[in-house]
């Protein structure tokens, strides 16, 4: 018998299966291979299409076993090299950032003062639930899209696409942003103004006149970690996130060896109204954790490696920064506390002066060890994505010497270096957005998706009343952040919209029977968590400034005529030539059925 071959029949033959064909090449069909693009005419008749095949995408759901076949796009294999223990530290290390640093004197100052401890166990609480839901997705999918799979399976190619470039926008230009601040702090410990290292360009637009070189650097040097070796990054980032470690542990101990009770007092200056708008800001200092569900296919172990990386990783970061936002309000009260550089005055004022180098290192390696692990992971996010050919599968090659995703990795350093050259902090700051919340919203809708709406399982009546309950929670999570806004202090609309949150979830709980319960791990409590999840990540999305919303909308416009005019035709061929793949198969099994009968 002839051996024979190992490549999924779901998947059409590529030119990637010559073993000879090397790794940096510049050809069409490794940009655009679809048939749509073969010409111009064949392009025009591919757009005369555009709605037939709109709405045939718009209703493919993927499955794991697709998703998992889509590893063999990449010609060459991920390296299987982690373990639990390098995800915990990952997930550390791309959380663990600057966000501590800043954002918790601005929000005790501004809004909640020494309720700001509860303020970071509420948003730990999002992220914890988030997690949860990431973890049971990652065990039984462990492929690098993360979050694009998981929503890809359960909503469908157009939400997954709309969410994973909103996703790689704003990690593109939150790196960029990291650089820039790298740079500032770089030249304050050295003594010099922030923007002294920058060449200031006159014919250049304000916001764009200040060329950063460093940043630039900072991004070239950080990519190349991950990009030729994934044990290695985490090994470096085992160093790093243990020096993290050991500093926000003596900014603990120093905060209450030399902090005061009294400093505590009022606990609620701005009520309750005010902890929960910080919870809203402070949500930003724990993102990141999500990018562990992308190293899934390089974990040794998914269905253990994966829960304890995450759910692990996540409750060490809880506790700590809840400590450390208590320590801060111990050590001085919430009123004197300084909104640019609280911990290092509030050391200065109790006689600890070098203190502001020990915060300031602090915060530079917070920056660089979140540029690794977020190339790391967006990398291997971009690497999924265009192995659904939804960007060109040029991007999607894995390196047979590294086993790591280089042409993805450049994509995505590339591009941030050249907005972190040109871009100020202040340009970078507006684009930040809603998008990382909307997408662990989806998640969370997508996890009550797996559980209740199971293909050739779930009835169509099971459908609509999975539906029409999670309208109904959405709707009241929806109404309880508005009346919120409109009257921090009122308590009718919340009275109105709880009881019918909790309605909506008693109605999944008693009549959609659940279809599936993952054996190996499984978030508790379906439907209460994943619920609970829903409602508090748009009650954080509530709290964000409007800029965000006009960000969110302008830049998921540019993104769906890219998906019309592209993604849309290359990912229809590649599902029609799978169809054909699976046709040709069958016959060809009947063929030799015949044959020897």
């Amino acid at each position: 018998m002839p051996p024979q071959s190992h490549q999924s029949p779901l998947l059409p033959q590529t030119p990637m299966d010559n073993p000879k064909t090397p790794y940096f090449r510049w050809r069409k069909q490794d940009f655009l291979p679809s048939q749509s693009f073969g010409s111009w005419a064949h392009y025009s008749s591919a757009l005369s299409q555009t709605l037939p095949r709109l709405k045939s995408r718009l209703l493919h759901r993927s499955s794991p076993a697709e998703e998992l076949q889509l590893k063999s796009q990449s010609e060459h294999p991920l390296n299987r090299c982690l373990s639990w223990w390098d995800l915990i530290w990952l997930s550390v290390g791309s959380v663990v950032g600057t966000g501590i640093f800043v954002l918790t004197g601005q929000e005790a100052h501004n809004n909640a003062g020494p309720s700001i401890v509860i303020s970071y166990a509420v948003s730990g609480l999002s992220a914890l639930l988030s997690a949860l839901c990431y973890a049971e997705f990652a065990v039984s999918v462990p492929v690098a899209g993360g979050s694009f799979s998981f929503l890809r399976i359960e909503l469908g190619d157009f939400i997954a696409f709309l969410a994973a470039s909103n996703i790689l926008l704003e990690a593109v230009v939150g790196a960029a942003g990291i650089a820039r601040s790298w740079t500032s702090y770089f030249a304050t410990i050295i003594g010099r103004d922030p923007n002294s290292l920058r060449i200031h360009v006159s014919f250049f637009g304000d916001g764009f006149n200040l060329l950063d070189p460093i940043a630039v650097v900072v991004l070239i040097v950080t990519s190349c970690i991950p990009m030729f070796s994934t044990i290695n990054a985490s090994r470096v980032n085992w160093i790093t996130s243990a020096v993290s470690i050991m500093l926000m542990l003596f900014i603990i101990v120093a905060g209450f060896v030399k902090g005061s009770v009294g400093n505590l007092r009022p606990f609620f200056p701005y009520g309750a109204g005010g902890m929960f708008r910080a919870a809203g800001v402070l949500f930003w200092a724990y993102t990141g954790f999500d990018m562990v569900a992308t190293l899934a296919e390089e974990a040794k172990d998914p269905p253990r490696d994966i829960p304890v990386g995450l759910v692990g990783s996540m409750s060490l970061i809880t506790v700590l920064y809840c400590l450390m936002s208590l320590s801060l309000t111990y050590l001085q009260s919430y009123a004197k506390i300084d909104v640019n550089a609280a911990y290092a005055v509030a050391f200065e004022n109790v006689g600890m002066k070098w203190a502001k180098y020990v915060v300031a290192l602090g915060a530079i390696k917070g920056m660089t060890t979140g540029l690794i692990v977020g190339t790391l992971g967006q990398g291997r996010y971009t690497t999924q994505i265009a192995r659904t050919h939804m960007i060109p599968p040029f991007f999607g090659l894995v390196h047979p010497r590294t086993g790591t995703p280089i042409n993805a990795t450049i994509l995505v350093s590339g591009t941030s270096a050249i907005i972190g050259l040109f871009s100020s902090l202040d340009v970078l700051s507006s684009v930040s957005s809603l998008s990382t919340l909307f997408i662990f919203m989806l998640m969370a809708v997508a996890l009550l998706s797996r559980r209740y709406n199971v293909k050739a399982v779930a009835t169509k009546t099971d459908l609509v009343k999975l539906a029409s309950f999670t309208i109904v929670i959405i709707g009241a999570a929806i109404g309880s952040t508005a009346y919120y806004q409109k009257n921090p202090d009122g308590w009718l609309g919340h009275a109105i919209a709880l009881p019918i949150w909790f309605l909506g979830t008693l109605g999944i709980a008693v009549f959609v029977p659940q279809h599936k319960v993952p054996g190996v791990f499984h978030v508790p409590l379906v439907p209460w968590l994943p619920s609970l999840s829903i409602a508090i990540n748009i009650f954080l999305i509530g709290s964000l400034g409007y800029m965000a919303f006009v960000r969110f909308a302008i830049c998921t416009s540019v993104m769906l005529l890219y998906y019309l005019f592209v993604s849309l035709h290359a990912t229809y061929d590649m599902a029609h030539e799978e169809q054909q793949s699976v046709g040709d198969g069958s016959q060809n099994s009947n063929v030799k059925l015949q044959s020897s009968s």
